[in-house]
């Protein structure tokens, strides 16, 4: 007797519908298929409702590749951010996929932090997959680098200090954000107002601190490096962070942060070491993200609309991929407002 199992038997895979197949199902020619479904040619009313009928009942795909042979573009855009993590670029993605959805487009996402061969690995093999990209990134050095970049694939930047002037760049108040919160403090009556710094070489980072110090010099009170604490814009940053300033005799009776992780991470700190807040210190971060509201005591902000930071930048690009003489502005600078809450009444 043979001691060898049966062959197994599995169903075959339905074929997959191809354009011929749409096209007899539509009594029309294969190029008529593609004019219809890629909307790249004339085709009837009545005619292009009957493929793209066909094409629904035999549930056909057309493939990435061959439309884009066609049609030389891709149908996808492409994102590369410093970073995928945390609520600020969650609410980025979100307000590009929002757009991006509408316009019909997918996304291809990417992340690399700012050492200059990740970054450029990551550029480089978007190139050829997408219609366009948008790109932060805040390094001075980075940004003019992909700013001279000339290979026609339309770029939108992001919060980059790009000087270019046929560059596309979208970026918000950071100067006037920090400025406006530090001012608030010492209207408040602080004199002793501390700032986490964020990530060295980043022009976000650098416009923040540069209004937190003309806040100072406008209000009379002296700039001291001691109130200045290095950061990194994470929370690790903020603790370590609101500890030092603890050690500082006497200690800054206000810390701002340059964003609310570092905020956050400077409150556990404090709360650790029973210091009142905002009693004994008070906190307030930038950029407003959805938790900053829902940690004790509640943060105040520089609300940052950051969505819609996302949201508009796509929306840069799509016109710029319409033609580079599309009519929109090409600088875009988004106001911040101040939102008061319980860490700094």
């Amino acid at each position: 007797m043979s001691t060898r199992s049966p062959r197994s038997r599995h169903p075959e895979a339905p074929r997959q519908a191809t354009i011929r197949d749409v096209a007899r199902a539509a009594r029309v020619s294969v190029a008529t298929v593609s004019r219809a479904l890629n909307d790249s040619g004339p085709v009837r009313d009545d005619t292009r409702r009957r493929v793209r009928d066909a094409a629904d009942n035999l549930r056909f795909t057309p493939h990435g590749g061959a439309r884009s042979l066609i049609t030389s573009r891709t149908n996808t855009l492409g994102v590369l951010l410093p970073d995928l993590y945390g609520e600020f670029f969650s609410e980025i993605i979100r307000g590009i996929d929002r757009s991006a959805q509408r316009a019909g487009y997918q996304l291809l996402l990417s992340s690399a932090r700012n050492a200059h061969d990740e970054v450029h690995g990551a550029f480089r093999a978007m190139y050829g997959r997408v219609d366009g990209l948008v790109l932060m990134a805040p390094d001075v050095e980075l940004a003019e680098l992909f700013a001279q970049h000339r290979d026609g694939t339309p770029i939108v930047f992001i919060n980059s200090p790009v000087t270019s002037e046929d560059a596309r760049v979208i970026t918000i108040d950071n100067h006037g954000g920090a400025y406006q919160m530090v001012k608030h403090l010492v209207r408040k009556g602080h004199q002793r107002i501390a700032i986490i710094r964020g990530a060295e070489s980043n022009h976000d980072a650098a416009e923040r601190l540069r209004g937190y110090r003309d806040a100072l010099d406008d209000g009379g009170l002296p700039r001291d490096p001691r109130l200045e604490f290095h950061g990194d814009f994470t929370e690790t940053a903020g603790y370590r962070a609101g500890r030092a300033a603890l050690k500082l005799q006497p200690h800054p009776t206000a810390i701002f942060a340059a964003n609310d992780a570092m905020a956050i991470g400077a409150l556990s700190a404090l709360r650790e070491e029973g210091v009142a807040v905002p009693g004994a210190i008070a906190v307030a971060g930038f950029d407003d993200i959805p938790i900053a509201r829902y940690v004790s005591p509640p943060l105040s902000s520089v609300h940052v609309p950051i969505a819609q930071l996302g949201e508009r930048a796509m929306d840069l690009l799509l016109g710029a991929i319409v033609g580079p003489d599309h009519g929109a502005a090409r600088r875009v600078v988004l106001p911040t407002t101040l939102v008061i809450r319980k860490s700094s009444p």
